[in-house]
């Protein structure tokens, strides 16, 4: 592969403006892939990519690399997330040329969270990198050279990298030099992370994001109960679910279906303010349709995904 692999829908539908959806998939905690698998298949014609997550709250799971291939396989197109907390910039490289030709070209670049809020908080950080240099290293390496300058052998790789970036952080110029420094370092798109507050998430992108150029796609956060929103708010970095929402789920007949609701309330008001959607729904994966039919939002009418030499429909079953 070379750096003139055609773009894939994901990127063309950026390019374009059009709205654009992505969802969350975590990878398995065990060695099997089949339940990923058949969760990915219930949301095929929904969403324009699928965001694989790569050791996201610090738990662990399967590489994201290998979920994206299988997925890839099976005519899905993928986000692959990398994170910097697990790997020295070595392996970051080594990673993002395995992705490369293994045909995963969408990434986002991730610092990562904190191994005391998860699983196995005695694990040894490595932060080599953070997301501004992991993106200046996509940047090189798209341009045909290594972390030191040198040429790579075989010519550029042909990677997408996005970003990462908090609409309600407490600290606006900190937000402001930061997003500047990603875009500067080569990002493409920005995936927020939750957003609760339109009015925070209208001031980002008016202020912040439009005059850089680059398009965002709005968290939305399912949550599954009053009681669910209090321990993503204790357990979650950055984390802000406001009280409102809390007593509206605390309240709910049935908090499940109310949190649907307010995902697809949130979803449709984000697509007026934002280009785009990325909804994140833990553990009940299989109800992003059900949002997106609340919101409004039908199937895509024409996805389609990169097969190595450039764009062929999205298949209704896989291959």
């Amino acid at each position: 592969m070379n750096s003139q692999v055609s773009s894939s829908a994901f990127q063309q539908a950026l390019a374009s403006g059009q709205p654009v959806i992505t969802a969350e998939l975590s990878p398995p905690r065990g060695g099997s892939v089949q339940q990923v698998l058949a969760t990915a298949d219930q949301l095929r014609g929904r969403v324009h990519a699928l965001n694989v997550t790569d050791g996201s709250r610090a738990v662990m799971g399967m590489s994201s690399v290998a979920v994206c291939r299988l997925l890839l396989d099976r005519n899905l197109e993928t986000v692959l997330q990398v994170g910097c907390r697990d790997r020295n910039r070595i392996a970051l490289q080594a990673d993002l040329l395995g992705a490369h030709a293994l045909g995963l070209h969408n990434v986002l670049c991730l610092t990562g969270d904190p191994v005391k809020v998860g699983d196995q908080p005695k694990a040894r950080p490595v932060f080599d990198y953070e997301a501004v240099r992991l993106l200046r290293d996509v940047k090189n390496l798209n341009q045909g050279l290594d972390a030191l300058g040198q040429p790579l052998p075989d010519g550029p790789t042909a990677l997408f990298p996005g970003c990462a970036a908090d609409p309600q952080s407490p600290s606006w110029t900190g937000l402001k030099s930061r997003l500047q420094r990603k875009k500067e370092a080569g990002a493409r798109f920005i995936q927020t992370q939750m957003v609760m507050d339109p009015e925070a998430l209208r001031r980002f992108c008016r202020e912040l994001a439009t005059p850089l150029g680059l398009p965002v796609l709005a968290g939305v956060f399912l949550l599954k109960s009053g009681k669910n929103a209090r321990f993503i708010n204790r357990m979650v970095p950055g984390a802000s679910i406001p009280e409102e929402a809390i007593a509206r789920l605390d309240g709910a007949r049935t908090p499940r279906a109310e949190g649907l609701r307010m995902a697809a309330e949130q979803l449709a008001a984000y697509l007026e303010i934002a280009q785009g959607v990325h909804l994140m729904a833990i553990k009940a994966e299989s109800a992003i349709p059900q949002i997106l039919d609340l919101a409004g939002v039908p199937p895509l009418v024409s996805p389609a995904v990169v097969d190595g030499t450039g764009l062929r429909p999205l298949a209704a079953e896989p291959p």
